[in-house]
């Protein structure tokens, strides 16, 4: 291989570490959230709801990085599980509102400890993973605004 080119090993590539890590991180939370019936993306919104408890559609989207043709889908799911209710907002008829059921609300207990799991898990401190998440935050937010 040419010297010139070490810019373009698999190692050198960022992209390449985002995308195995992610897969890597997400085989983690399977057997996690395997417990509770949901897969990754769903918590994801659950994390939001519990944050929030209402959130609309399109919010919700914009929070998760998601068109309205994969979170819609997903949410129908969830509410056929009775985890989430989808209702027309009453002062935006445009707006469909996300609100958490019962047997949403009480997940959450039950998945208190997987963000303690997780971190154990990644062999990283507190402050390691904060530099972490800040880093990659901002890649995020860089990244989403080139679009």
């Amino acid at each position: 291989m040419q010297n010139g080119f070490d810019h373009m090993k698999l190692e050198n590539q960022l992209c390449f570490l985002l995308y195995a890590s992610s897969r890597e991180m997400t085989k983690q939370y399977k057997p996690l959230l395997e417990k509770l019936n949901v897969t990754y993306p769903q918590y994801l919104a659950l994390l939001l709801l519990w944050e929030h408890e209402t959130l609309s559609v399109k919010k919700m989207g914009e929070l998760l990085y998601l068109d309205s043709g994969t979170l819609t889908p997903m949410l129908k799911r969830m509410e056929q599980q009775d985890l989430i209710t989808r209702k027309r907002s009453e002062e935006d008829e445009r707006l469909v509102m996300i609100s958490l059921t019962e047997n949403g609300t009480l997940l959450k207990e039950k998945a208190a400890d997987i963000p303690g799991t997780i971190l154990a898990l990644s062999g990283q401190s507190g402050e390691e993973l904060k530099h972490l998440k800040s880093a990659l935050y901002t890649l995020l937010e860089t990244l989403h605004q080139k679009k």
